[in-house]
């Protein structure tokens, strides 16, 4: 008798001549396949493909001989903010050739996590921040509460039973420290998923609370959470942008602009104040030369915001040739992991690749591509740092996009470039949004589909085409991608809710509620 099986099944629809075929596979008038010889000529012999199995037989086997069951004494989340999976695999080209590999695609585990809000199929970074950072899924908008809270809700958030602690408090609890980075504003819905509890994502300042209809001097709005109540004011290191929704209107900056506030307060002063009280190593800084004067090393605060809103887009530090002065989310996550590692205990790090998501929300693929890539180099840089025998890292997204790869271009082909001709002889995108303002570069009322030309999508500015005209290009429902390393790596293999994420990683760490 056999002692086990492989069955494969396969699924066969007939095709009814020749023409469905084409139909189903039709064939690029553009481009002639001379033109465009195979990529790397290994790939011709069947046996590249097998020593490339081979090898990753032999990974697999090493991993599961050796599955990591050390405790964690640091975990780092890394979240590519809107990084949907075709955004990973459009990087890869990005980088070289398709079969190249984002570095934390090497990442010996690898699931996927579904995303949907309470109340929505398709989520935003508010409530999947809830999930990914405490647990519980709430309804779109709010941040750090359950799904009792209706956004824009006043009071919603002040009831403690319906607040939802994140894993960075259980690591404050458990002695560890915490911090975050992000290219964002440090009050944007993601970051702000780490300290605070609102029922609008939109409140970071104290305008937007009473704009809402609220009063905010009951409803505090997120940089006052961060600057005042426990969790934030514990963190040992907070970077990113955001400087205007912590000075007043009648007040400008380090750059000459304005804040949002209205209610007076100065919070980095506060934040500063505080530090000083209790008489703790505190440094505030706004530029990169300003990070680099900073003994990392003896310093047990550290806040940085480098820009009035947003840090730029990492291709466009290059382009305007700010490096000297915007520092980069790897620099970023270097000097948090400095500060933090001088903690025995260890500690908890959340970084952000935000600008990956604002820049499909306008249609810039190459934006979010280049911003993907520098993402990826802040995960190396981590894995760099420390050591897979005590620090988890894991790496991914909060929702997806709607950008897609399509058309059936060479392999020599710019991911950015035209893919082929469609069937109104005019030439198409190989990345495209199913919605958003790209909708305006590829029609018109007069001629329909515009004729696009390969000079035009080599601009970073250009907004790649989309199927249906929106201000803002829309989040994708997909499930997205976990990629982890280091102790208890192996638990985030599968397919589970985001929500399961925070405690997986507790566990591994052995604090908060699933120790």
């Amino acid at each position: 008798m056999a002692k086990g099986f492989i069955l494969l099944l396969f699924v066969a629809v007939s095709l009814s001549g020749s023409a469905s075929g084409q139909r189903d596979h039709p064939r690029g008038r553009s481009f002639d396949a001379e033109s465009h010889p195979i990529k790397q000529a290994e790939e011709q012999q069947t046996q590249y493909w097998v020593e490339k199995a081979q090898a990753k037989l032999l990974s697999k086997l090493a991993e599961a001989q050796s599955l990591s069951t050390n405790k964690a004494k640091n975990v780092i989340l890394f979240l590519g903010d809107g990084m949907s999976v075709h955004t990973v695999t459009a990087t890869r080209n990005l980088l070289g050739d398709s079969a190249e590999q984002v570095f934390f695609e090497g990442f010996p585990y690898t699931g996927l996590s579904k995303t949907y809000c309470v109340n929505r199929q398709v989520a935003d970074s508010a409530c999947t921040a809830t999930a990914y950072l405490g647990g519980v899924k709430g309804n779109y908008g709010t941040i750090g509460v359950n799904a009792n809270v209706s956004r824009y809700s006043c009071d919603g958030a002040a009831r403690e039973e319906d607040q939802v602690l994140s894993i960075a408090q259980w690591a404050q609890a458990a002695g560890k420290d915490a911090g975050l980075v992000t290219t964002a504003r440090v009050t944007h819905a993601s970051p702000a998923g780490v300290y605070a509890h609102i029922a609008d994502r939109n409140w970071e300042n104290d305008w937007e609370v009473a704009n809402g209809n609220c009063d905010p001097e009951q409803t505090i709005d997120i940089a006052r959470q961060l600057v005042e109540q426990p969790v934030g004011q514990q963190l040992k290191v907070i970077l990113g942008g955001g400087r205007k929704n912590f000075i007043n209107t009648t007040v400008n900056d380090e750059e000459g602009y304005p804040g949002k506030r209205v209610d007076g307060r100065h919070l980095i002063n506060s934040w500063l104040d505080q530090k000083r009280q209790a008489n703790v190593s505190a440094n505030y800084v706004w530029s990169r030369k300003g990070l680099s004067l900073v003994d990392l090393d003896n310093t047990d605060y550290l806040l940085g915001l480098f820009a009035n809103d947003h840090l730029p887009y990492n291709g466009d530090r290059q382009r305007k040739r700010s490096q000297l002065a915007d520092p980069s989310l790897s620099e970023l996550t270097e000097a948090a992991i400095k500060v933090l590692s001088r903690n025995q205990e260890g500690f908890f790090l959340f970084v952000e690749g935000a600008r990956i998501d604002m820049a499909h929300h306008d249609t810039y693929a190459r934006r979010s591509l280049e911003d993907t890539v520098e993402f990826a180099a802040a995960v190396q840089k981590a894995r760099e740092l420390t050591s897979e025998e005590d620090t988890l890292i894991v790496v991914t997204a909060d929702h997806a996009h709607v950008m897609s790869i399509n058309g059936y271009p060479f392999r020599d082909q710019e991911i950015f470039g035209l893919a082929q001709l469609a069937d109104d002889n005019l030439p198409y995108t190989t990345l495209s949004y199913a919605n958003g303002p790209g909708y305006y570069s590829a029609y018109n009322r007069a001629e329909g589909r515009a004729l696009l030309k390969e000079k035009a999508v080599t601009d970073s500015d250009y907004q790649y085409p989309a199927l249906a005209p929106l201000d803002s290009e829309t989040h994708g429902g997909d499930d997205v991608a976990v990629y982890a390393s280091g102790p208890y790596a192996q638990y985030f293999s599968g397919n589970y809710e985001q929500s399961n994420i925070p405690a997986l990683m507790a566990r591994a760490a052995g604090i908060g509620p699933y120790a």
